[in-house]
């Protein structure tokens, strides 16, 4: 994945990673990721742009504004989602003097058409499916499969984007499940809230009001992970960003995130990202 300074948008290094490959190649052309972006601390605010293609945008921190066609101001906020699409006219960006974390994915093809037609998508307004640690897991392995430059994962990565954009917009909608959607949200971002401490699961159930046995069931059907694997992934993906933007030593990530053995911190880093935290920020670091 390219990173690179731009000062005008954020004092962090930007992360984008762009299609390389000969869409032809593609087994799915309806739905095909010609870029995705993430833009941590961004401050730069953007006022009547046009985009060619239609994008996705989720914000992951910070907060601002979003406006359609010089039309009324939508409040932007941790865990909110829009759509740009293209010929239209939009005024974004962070408050003065604020910020926001960005991803962005940038599509083309006629699934976004079915999109519109038959989900329910609030068109030219800002959705807040809220922010949980599932959907960061989701975006990473989007950006790892672009990154890996084969037809197949970049056909892997639209798939999964599908499906992330899907359970965003069922999380935007008011229906009779509404309090069991809810709950699932409060849960979620309950674990993400662990991410600084030892996690103790039967102590979080009791904490949270859960039975133990259904927190595992819950947390397993949504995310995919076991409850012990998926805080794990939480916490590597904190840990990530530290190695990132940070100075950091490994021993004071790993004991910032609950983890007293700085050995097994770095085990489980290496299981979940494929590389060593040194290694990792040394290679991530020397394409800047």
């Amino acid at each position: 994945m390219a990173q690179f300074m731009d000062y005008m948008i954020s004092p962090k290094p930007l992360r984008v990673v762009d299609l390389t490959l000969d869409p032809a190649k593609l087994s799915v052309r309806s739905l095909v990721i010609r870029n995705a972006g993430y833009l941590p601390g961004r401050t730069h605010y953007r006022q009547g742009a046009v985009f060619t293609y239609w994008a996705i945008v989720y914000i992951a921190g910070g907060s601002g504004t979003y406006r359609v066609n010089h039309g009324e101001q939508q409040r932007v906020t941790e865990g909110s989602l829009f759509l740009f699409q293209p010929g239209v006219h939009y005024d974004y960006g962070p408050d003065p003097g604020g910020y926001w974390d960005e991803y962005y994915f940038t599509i083309e093809g006629t699934r976004s058409q079915e999109w519109l037609g038959h989900w329910p998508i609030q068109q030219n307004t800002v959705m807040h499916p809220g922010e949980d640690a599932s959907s960061q897991n989701r975006i990473d392995r989007i950006f790892a499969l672009m990154e890996s430059g084969t037809p197949a994962n970049a056909d892997r990565a639209s798939l999964l984007l599908e499906s992330l954009v899907y359970d965003w917009v069922q999380l935007c909608q008011a229906s009779p499940a509404g309090g069991k959607t809810t709950r699932l949200a409060q849960l979620l971002e309950a674990l993400s809230a662990t991410l600084h401490e030892p996690f103790d699961p039967a102590a979080f159930a009791e904490r949270h009001h859960w039975a133990l046995s259904t927190l595992r069931r819950t947390v397993s059907e949504y995310t995919g992970f076991a409850l012990h694997e998926y805080v794990h992934r939480l916490k590597m993906a904190e840990a990530k960003n530290r190695l990132l933007n940070t100075e950091q030593t490994v021993k004071e990530i790993a004991g910032a995130l609950g983890y007293s053995d700085v050995f097994y911190f770095s085990r489980l880093f290496k299981k979940i990202t494929g590389e060593a935290p040194q290694l990792f920020r040394k290679n991530m670091r020397s394409v800047r």
